[in-house]
């Protein structure tokens, strides 16, 4: 069993003895935020571009940013009482349509692009750690954490790492994000596995899933599939 099984594994271990989900997309935004604050495990799931998107969304925080821009989309959420400019923790879900079919690009190259993008922003503090690569809802997936020690977004103010997420879907690329700021560090900040991998415990379940025609929220062709 390889590294990113066996965390997959753990995660529905874990997500089984947790609280019983509800489907975010099944009720209205106030029930299920009522829901969350009691600490249940809220599934959100919507449709980007070719495929259903599932991924936990944990206690705590609130969408705050969402916007469609050709083929590529984001979706943001910061704690409560955090803005898009300031925050600490923040998850983030981005697609990109089409881009599967690049027959040059896999997640773990995608990965790549994406640390390089970080090395050059923060070069003396710059850290990676990958946490596994295999299939995430049978499609090809690689899990890794990017770190700069003092980041650009917060004019060098904080820290920033991101648990990054990479699946390539049918015919488009997905991310989910979750980053943490904290105090900067001139050198490179230690990446801790244990604490990345029970973040994205969190996220789980994370599936991809057909587009049904007719299928509307909350989307029970995709919370039934295994």
């Amino acid at each position: 069993m390889n590294e990113l099984r066996r965390v997959l594994w753990m995660a529905v271990a874990l997500f089984v003895m947790q609280l019983e989900a509800y489907a975010a997309s099944d009720a209205t935004p106030q029930s299920v935020e009522a829901l969350r604050q009691q600490g249940y495990t809220v599934k959100n799931i919507a449709p980007i571009f070719g495929q259903l998107l599932m991924t936990a969304f944990p206690p705590g925080f609130t969408t705050v940013f969402e916007k469609t821009n050709g083929g590529h989309y984001i979706r943001e959420a910061v704690l409560q009482g955090e803005t898009v400019d300031k925050w600490t923790e923040m998850l983030t879900i981005t697609a990109d349509k089409g881009l599967a079919a690049n027959v040059n690009l896999s997640p773990q190259k995608f990965a790549e692009i994406k640390a390089g993008g970080f090395k050059n922003a923060c070069p003396t503090s710059f850290n990676a750690k990958v946490l596994g690569e295999g299939k995430i809802s049978g499609y090809d997936g690689f899990v890794v954490v990017l770190s700069c020690g003092t980041s650009p977004a917060s004019a060098g103010e904080t820290s920033e790492s991101t648990l990054e997420v990479i699946i390539k879907g049918e015919s488009d690329y997905y991310t989910i994000q979750w980053a943490k700021r904290d105090e900067k560090s001139a050198t490179p900040i230690d990446i801790k596995p244990a604490e990345w991998t029970q973040r994205f415990h969190l996220l789980a379940p994370i599936k991809l899933c057909p587009i049904i025609p007719g299928e509307a929220a909350p989307y029970p062709s995709c919370i039934d599939q295994k």
